[in-house]
């Protein structure tokens, strides 16, 4: 499979993102192409990293598959074949999204980000850290960093298109969306998590947080799971075996990444600010790894090299 940083197919690109690139194939669907581009400190790399678009794409699928009856999603397919027997206009580009292009029914999003975190990590632990709260919630004392609440709590956000999502509390996403719409949304944020905490943890990995975008399907008006899913890049994934309350975690996604650049930042060779830093090849090769580490440990399969599914 080749290392794809950039698509440019003959089809209407609607947006690039920090990852995916969005077409429209026709007026009810769209190409969701995952490339292999990574992000850190709101900054893309100029290096990608090789196969991460196809864990992306493959693994959303996986768990789109796996939570449909909790709550549909957009997905048609993520299958090159099927794909393209649905709509045989894309053969003629299939080598350019082929194992890392899902067709997905187009659908319009809702402007806040559905976050779930299970355990204490990120900016939950550092407003816990400072203030004994998480999203203005008081919690118990003593709670370590890593260390599992007592229950998933939904901490929602507002999307932003460039630098970070803000954090709002229910009363905010209820102003913003309506008492039903933010109250169901909610309702099946806890259900695909709980439902990926427990299949992830019987394959020995702890879902630490996860953060999903819901949609309304322009052909039914219905709510629809959209972008991606439970994946590493929208997840905290950690290894069970190693997880210790009380510090921060190795987890299976970009830490390779993140850890280089802090060690630039720490030199005073960086200042987060880009253009970013090249990336070492070693640092590639680690970030590869995670991620499909993180496929075979969730999925028990290995990611092919061909371009269709296992």
């Amino acid at each position: 499979m080749a290392v794809i940083d950039r698509t440019d197919l003959p089809l209407s690109l609607l947006h690039r993102g920090k990852v995916r690139d969005v077409y429209e194939v026709d007026p009810s669907t769209l190409l969701l192409v995952a490339s292999d581009r990574i992000s850190a400190y709101d900054c893309v790399l100029p290096q990608p990293i090789p196969r991460k678009g196809a864990v992306l794409t493959q693994i959303s699928a996986f768990w789109f598959a796996r939570t449909s009856d909790i709550v549909r999603n957009h997905c048609l397919s993520a299958d090159p074949d099927e794909i393209v027997r649905l709509r045989p206009g894309l053969a003629e580009c299939r080598d350019g999204w082929a194992g890392r292009g899902m067709l997905v029914e187009r659908a319009e999003p809702f402007p806040v980000e559905c976050v779930v975190r299970g355990y204490l990590a990120g900016s939950g632990w550092r407003e816990y850290r400072d203030h004994g709260t998480l999203i203005g919630e008081r919690l118990p004392d003593g709670l370590l960093e890593g260390g599992e609440l007592d229950e998933p709590r939904f901490t929602p956000a507002t999307k932003a298109e460039e630098g970070h999502d803000e954090n709002i509390t229910f009363e905010d996403m209820r102003e913003i969306l309506g008492l039903n719409t933010a109250t169901i949304l909610k309702e099946f944020s806890l259900s695909v998590y709980r439902r990926g905490r427990d299949e992830a943890r019987e394959r020995g990995i702890i879902l630490a947080d996860t953060k999903f975008e819901f949609g309304t399907s322009l052909g039914s008006g219905e709510i629809l799971l959209i972008d991606e899913a439970l994946t590493p890049d929208s997840s905290r994934f950690w290894p069970a075996d190693t997880w210790e309350p009380g510090r921060t975690q190795p987890s299976l996604d970009k830490q390779p990444v993140r850890d280089f650049l802090d060690g630039l930042v720490e030199a005073g060779e960086w200042d987060r600010q880009p253009p970013a830093p090249d990336l070492t090849g070693e640092v590639v090769r680690a970030t590869t790894d995670r991620y499909l580490q993180a496929y075979r440990r969730l999925t028990g399969e290995e990611l092919p090299d061909r371009d269709t599914n296992p």
